[in-house]
């Protein structure tokens, strides 16, 4: 009957051996620190700079005609996710860069900026920030600034822009009766001038005109203010839109420093197993 053999023995033997086949070989270890050091500097020299650039985006926060929040697709802000994380999308906003489609998979990423708690998270507009990276600065840029209009279109600001249209059209119509109304006052004003000779009641019809024009060129204005706010609104407020255009700015890149330390390290082993695997297949080198 054998007895049982100690594991730990084992491994004191193997330690050892390693000892002595890095002793003997000792050169394979520092030759691979050497040559992993200069193919770490040399591999530093490709280059290979990453630029990132962020568009920052406000969903907007849409109201009803009655003055109630509208809450849908356009304000979520996984809504965002999704669609520039779609192959459209993607193709439409690479055209756009000039750049192949496949460049942005993997590289578009979208993040909230701040979230409110309480009752403010109700009515508070969602900031998104969309980031694109890649090795082209201008391309990536481009490509932000595409997806962030992309955005802007698919999520809020049809429903707004519906509204938009809808105020300047009433506004363009406000603003010529403003203006035929100022014609008539005019009228009346010298009309008023030259009445002096007419009898009284000839003059009174024509101070009554021109009171009556007055009284509605005050309610038009009232209606030309209460429809620019309303628009202002609309815009700023309501819509989604690209509150920032995105800019190229250098993320990372390969460090000389790093690389030589890295590569040095990765030689090193590579040579302390080559002689441990040599010593152990009983290589033997002489020095001249």
């Amino acid at each position: 009957m054998t007895a049982p053999q100690d594991p730990g023995a084992e491994r004191e033997v193997d330690l050892a051996r390693w000892r002595r086949a890095l002793a003997a070989l000792w050169w394979l270890p520092v030759a691979g620190l050497v040559v992993g050091a200069i193919i770490g500097v040399l591999y530093s020299f490709r280059g290979g700079s990453t630029y990132k650039a962020s568009a920052l985006i406000s969903l907007g926060q849409p109201v009803s005609p009655g003055g109630a929040l509208v809450n849908g697709f356009g304000t979520n802000p996984r809504a965002v996710s999704q669609i520039t994380g779609s192959a459209a999308a993607q193709e439409q906003a690479a055209n756009r860069a000039d750049m192949r489609p496949s460049a942005l998979r993997g590289n578009v990423s979208i993040a909230q900026v701040g979230t409110a708690t309480g009752a403010g998270a109700v009515r508070a507009a969602a900031l998104i920030s969309l980031t694109v990276q890649g090795t082209h600065p201008k391309q990536v840029a481009n490509a932000a600034n595409a997806l962030a209009n992309i955005v802007v279109t698919q999520t809020t600001a049809p429903y707004v822009g519906t509204k938009i249209r809808t105020f300047n059209k009433t506004l363009k119509s406000v603003n010529a009766q403003i203006l035929a109304v100022n014609h008539l006052l005019a009228a009346a004003t010298a009309a008023e001038k030259a009445a002096k000779s007419l009898d009284p009641l000839q003059q009174l019809v024509i101070v009554s005109q021109e009171d009556n024009a007055e009284t509605r060129l005050g309610n038009l204005i009232a209606q030309q203010e209460a429809l620019q706010q309303q628009l202002a609104f609309a815009l700023q407020v309501e819509s989604a839109k690209v509150v920032e255009q995105a800019a190229a700015v250098k993320s990372t890149a390969r460090s000389k420093s790093t690389s030589l330390v890295v590569g040095a390290i990765i030689g090193l082993i590579i040579g302390a197993i080559l002689a441990i695997v040599g010593d152990g297949r009983g290589w033997r080198f002489t020095r001249a």
